[in-house]
């Protein structure tokens, strides 16, 4: 009997989609407040966007190449396998299960359930079986298939995408660029211009990480050696221009200290230029938003954990695809009842502390791994090359190399935790390369 594969749906369009709708979840909504307060003022600001824009493209170029060189299932699972071992892909998909892919659903379904909730007028308890039923919703959709989970992720990007157009055509029309030109108003943050810089890097490129879960589905993009790389490039550089224009309207309407000291700049905004209709409009963006982030965390993951079932090192039945659906049935179920579990457990914002700088160290590893990857092929030309490789990919691992490091001093606690978890993962992979060698 012929094994079931993956059906190839997905078009340019759809892979954009899911790039832009990987990025932008909640932290440009958040994270400027920090990064303005950091370095205090707007050039620095918008120039730390800049920079991570920067870094986050040659990341995109990056797994570019990767997805060109080896279009299959899995991402940066199937490249880490190979450049150093089954060990090493083994822990990023258990870590992916474990904590970050179903973290990050339980904290992003959350976040979707508090605002969705407030934008109805709903008591607080609400909160919780919101943030389950949108976790239920979207894992049924996911079983359903691949089209109309594409389908959701589509609608919901657009729609957060129109939500940003609004928030940045209302800021620029309304309250001008002056806030852009005024300096702040409160003494500069003390310390060395490049450690205050490296601080407030951290937050943008954590807004920036999420563009390598487009690689997951691989097997499922129509012609991938050419459509996987267009679609990161496109999406990356609209995430950037997006960003960009977000901060610039944060800081024409609030000015450097009304950003640095708010804790909502998406509300306080449009707060800001068009009164509580403006609040109202943004937090139905963010309900988009996170809501979109939410369903492409639940369509893409489980295809790294059916990749490492494939060869062995999980359990069998997520390995297997469902016959009419070509949907790995088993991992979608399992990832979405873990989620359901760290929802009502109250841990998930805990456990995605504790390895929040393994997202990093992935990425770290899987640039290195073009290296070895470029190696075995020869040397040869894939047809679409890193620009200025070696050196930008070298700056894409310092970069990720220093967010790591970064995450460790801010919380030695947490880090400690999330290695210990990482950990775990090594006899657990022992113990599948003995049952699959049997």
């Amino acid at each position: 009997m012929p094994q079931i594969g993956y059906a190839r749906t997905l078009g340019l369009f759809s892979a954009t989609m899911m790039v832009i709708g990987g990025i932008i979840g909640s932290g440009i909504f958040l994270n400027p407040s920090v990064v303005a307060a950091r370095v205090g003022t707007p050039g620095l600001t918008l120039g730390v966007w800049a920079a991570g824009a920067g870094i986050a493209l040659i990341g995109a170029f990056v797994y570019a190449e990767l997805g060109q060189r080896r279009p299959t299932a899995g991402g940066g699972y199937a490249y880490l396998r190979e450049a150093f071992g089954p060990l090493s892909g083994f822990l990023y998909a258990w870590a992916l299960l474990l904590i970050i892919a179903t973290g990050a659903a339980a904290a992003v379904a959350m976040t979707f359930a508090g605002y969705a909730v407030a934008l109805v007028g709903g008591p607080a308890h609400w909160q919780q079986p919101t943030a389950a039923g949108a976790i239920v919703l979207l894992t049924l959709v996911n079983l359903v298939g691949v089209r109309p989970a594409a389908w959701t992720q589509n609608l919901f990007t657009i729609l957060k995408l129109s939500a940003i157009a609004a928030l940045v055509v209302a800021a620029f029309t309304v309250a001008g660029l002056g806030g852009l030109t005024t300096p702040s108003a409160t003494p500069a943050p003390e310390g060395s211009l490049i450690l205050m810089i490296g601080a407030a890097l951290v937050p943008v490129l954590f807004a920036f990480g999420g563009w390598q879960q487009t690689n997951f589905v691989a097997e499922e993009i129509i012609a991938p050696e050419r459509n996987l790389p267009r679609a990161l490039v496109i999406g990356v550089t609209a995430v950037a221009a997006t960003y960009l224009l977000v901060n610039a309207a944060y800081l024409g309407a609030l000015g450097v200290d009304g950003l640095a000291t708010s804790i909502a700049p998406a509300a306080d905004t449009m707060g800001a230029v068009a009164g509580e209709t403006g609040r109202a409009l943004m937090a139905a963006g963010i309900v988009a938003s996170t809501f979109g982030f939410l369903n492409l965390v639940l369509l893409v993951s489980p295809r790294v954990y059916q990749a490492m079932a494939r060869d062995g090192l999980f359990f069998a039945a997520f390995a297997k695809l469902h016959p009419r659906r070509r949907t790995p049935t088993m991992a979608i179920v399992v990832q979405g009842l873990w989620a359901l579990g760290l929802v009502y457990s109250g841990s998930y914002g805990q456990l995605l502390d504790y390895v929040v700088f393994a997202d990093w160290i992935f990425f770290g590893l899987t640039a290195a791994a073009l290296f070895a990857i470029r190696r075995n092929d020869g040397g040869q030309s894939s047809g679409f090359t890193v620009p200025f490789h070696p050196w930008t990919t070298a700056v894409f691992i310092l970069a990720a190399a220093y967010v790591v490091i970064g995450s460790v001093a801010s919380n030695p606690g947490n880090a400690l935790r999330g290695g210990g978890l990482l950990l775990l993962g090594v006899p657990a992979f022992f113990y599948w390369q003995r049952r699959s060698i049997a």
